[in-house]
């Protein structure tokens, strides 16, 4: 038994972190042993004396670096959601380490040897469906990861996978820096006109928390998004609009700028010594969008129809902005959210403020676990003995319609310092089934939203609601997972597959019989008004082909980055060119979307950025079959449970599309839900 809680077992309720026990100087020296550990499972396999086959070389290989894998999660996981700087050191020692282990199981030729021989026979072993897909994506893993090269190139590939992390890392500390360090401090009352009351008491909290008076605001969403929508002071807006869009850019301490060319720089060099013509061919290769041009008519196809809706809807508001004291020429961006906001209060009679009481955190969360109880069966209870990683952290057992446990899911909703901003999923244990024994999934959901007051609960923006329904989306994924492999379960599938299922959830958020579960005024209990119902129907298109545009435009950012060799074009010269979001408005000058660009640059989208809008033609479509059947119909819930969430990556995506859906999906269904189609 080890005083070190990571290298044994854990003895809490369903083998669950212990996160009250787990201390940073526990990392290190757990993610060493695990290493050491791993490297003799390795051994074992390449030293079998045995003919190689599935069971003593495939298997055994998903199977094994199970500690490490346990332990590099949870410190990850705590880098996300509740860093320090202890933490962060444990990251950078860690990192290297774990990439060094990585290329030598990728890269051990006597390995690749077995796996080889193995997936050589394929055709001639009665391996089941998921089996077929675990034994090759092993195969494709090692040829993907070097196995093919020569020595010399081994060499060069090891250093290049070894910058790359730590460069991921320097660039993920930098944004968390730049946001944590910046406050718009506020003394005088006047200058907070326009602000609703609910983003005051936030502000005035966050002050008093700094014992400062008066108010301040900070670059987290919570605070950062109402001030640009509601506060009448135009050069404070433009002032915040700046500090976070300059996030990375500033040429300090936490400038990114050498981060993003050194990160392209590799990634370019790695897919060429892999004989990839780009970064981007070599992603793709594995994606449902599987070619550079593939991607790039697609994205084509939506600024087709998203230019002339998003030139109708600028004219609009410039307009209306003129009708209301507006003086310049033409509307700048930190100027765009404010007036927005007041057109769609007039147009729809609708505002967060008149919907926010009706959204109370806890209350919407009773109304996702409705939900999935009424699609899938399952249901939710809170149990404040499993330890988190915070306080605020609250962990729930999910059991499935027999009663027997599906999952234990924890949520973290409010921001800290030590968490990084936006809102994610994470899977810290997946599901898998070994001798006969099932590992049931341990499964995250961390967001940034606004805390409760001294006067009220935390209540959220409808736009939080559909965050707060996409993340639980993810979670059902893995949560609800039903295979062998671990490294086949839940979201472990293409990159432009995985938002399928957070993003059909966000449908259902703004269905009235969806709404009806969960919205209730927090004084009062009384039900959301039909009219609000209406409202929020009526209103959700909205700016639709600006923002579309701005999506088009960090999707093609992230293209032009990965799909060419990189040259010495500046960034500023590089987003001038590419960025299609701000082309549409006047430039200005000192700030970048690269710099603070971190779902490409320190996570999983690099050349997959576009994937949340091919998952919104996937969901748009796939949700059109619950609105025919009914959307609480069971036998759809049951098609796309047992087709697309419980089946992880043990199928193409297309294939376990077409089994659910009964065709391929048709992209018509987004443009029409959009409403980009009737703009056109």
């Amino acid at each position: 038994m080890s005083d070190n809680p990571l290298l044994n077992s854990f003895d809490t309720l369903h083998q669950t972190a212990p996160y009250d026990k787990i201390k940073p100087e526990h990392f290190i020296p757990a993610i060493k042993m695990a290493i050491e550990e791993g490297k003799k499972e390795i051994e074992t396999i390449v030293n079998n004396t045995d003919q190689p086959d599935f069971e003593n070389t495939i298997l055994a290989l998903e199977h094994s670096g199970q500690l490490l894998n346990k332990v590099s999660h949870i410190l990850f996981h705590l880098n996300g959601a509740e860093t320090s700087p202890e933490i962060q050191n444990n990251v950078r020692e860690a990192s290297p380490l774990l990439t060094e282990f990585s290329n030598d199981i990728s890269l051990n030729p006597e390995l690749f040897k077995r796996v080889k021989a193995v997936w050589e026979q394929m055709d001639h072993l009665k391996l089941d469906q998921e089996s077929k897909m675990l034994l090759d994506n092993t195969y494709k893993g090692f040829a993907r990861n070097g196995a093919n090269l020569d020595e010399k190139d081994k060499e060069r590939f090891r250093e290049i996978n070894k910058e790359l992390s730590q460069l991921s890392i320097s660039f993920s500390e930098n944004v968390l820096h730049e946001t944590n360090e910046y406050a718009l401090h506020i003394t005088q009352e006047s200058d907070l006109t326009g602000l609703p009351d609910f983003a005051k008491e936030a502000a005035k909290a966050t002050a008093a928390s700094q014992q400062k008076e008066g108010w301040i605001i900070t670059l987290q969403a919570p605070s950062y998004l109402p001030f640009m929508q509601y506060a009448e002071n135009r050069e404070l807006r433009k002032e915040l609009f700046m500090a976070f869009n300059s996030r990375g850019y500033l040429g300090n301490k936490n400038d990114n700028q050498e981060n993003v060319y050194q990160i392209v720089k590799l990634r370019y060099e790695k897919a060429r010594l892999l004989g990839y013509k780009t970064w981007a061919d070599y992603i793709l290769e594995e994606r449902m969008a599987d070619s550079v041009k593939i991607v790039e008519d697609f994205l084509a196809d939506i600024r087709q129809y998203a230019e002339p809706a998003a030139a109708k809807e600028l004219d609009e508001l410039t307009i209306y902005a003129r009708n209301n004291g507006f003086q310049d020429e033409k509307l700048q961006r930190w100027d765009v959210s404010y007036y927005s906001e007041k057109l769609k209060k007039e147009k729809f009679a609708i505002n967060d403020e008149l919907l926010k009481p009706y959204f109370k955190l806890e209350n919407v969360l009773e109304g996702i676990f409705t939900l999935a109880d009424k699609l899938y069966g399952i249901t939710f209870k809170e149990n404040p003995d499993i330890a988190g990683w915070h306080d605020e952290v609250k962990a729930f057992e999910v059991f499935d319609e027999n009663g027997e446990l599906l999952s234990v899911w924890y949520g973290d909703y409010f921001p800290r310092t030590g968490k990084r901003a936006g809102a994610w999923n994470n899977t810290i244990q997946s599901q898998w089934i070994e001798n006969g024994v099932e590992f049931r999934p341990h499964v995250v959901n961390v967001c940034n939203f606004s805390r409760p007051t001294e006067t009220k609960p935390s209540l959220l923006t409808f736009n939080e609601v559909t965050t707060l329904f996409h993340e639980f989306g993810h979670a059902l994924h893995a949560m609800l997972a039903k295979g062998k492999y671990s490294s086949l379960s839940g979201t472990s599938v293409a990159w432009d597959f995985v938002e399928l299922p957070s993003q059909i959830m966000e449908n259902f958020a703004a269905e009235p019989e969806v709404l009806k579960l969960f919205a209730r005024h927090y004084e009062t209990g009384e039900l959301i008004p039909d009219e609000y119902i209406r409202k929020i129907k009526d209103s959700s298109n909205f700016m639709a082909g600006l923002g579309n545009i701005r999506q088009l435009g960090l999707g093609t950012i992230d293209m032009k980055w990965h799909s060419k060799a990189p040259d010495n074009e500046s960034i500023e010269e590089f987003e001038a060119k590419n960025d299609t979001g701000a082309a549409v408005y006047p430039k200005v000058e000192g700030i970048s979307v690269s710099t603070a660009f971190s779902h490409i640059f320190s996570g999983g989208y690099s050349a997959g950025y576009y994937s949340y809008k091919w998952s919104e033609v996937l969901d748009a479509d796939a949700f059109e079959l619950f609105k025919e059947k009914g959307i609480f119909n069971k036998e759809v819930a049951e098609s796309f449970r047992d087709n697309i969430l419980s089946k992880g990556g043990s199928e193409k995506p297309m294939e376990l599309y077409r089994k659910f859906r009964g065709r391929a999906p048709k992209a018509e269904a987004m443009f029409k839900r959009s409403g980009l189609l009737e703009n056109n």
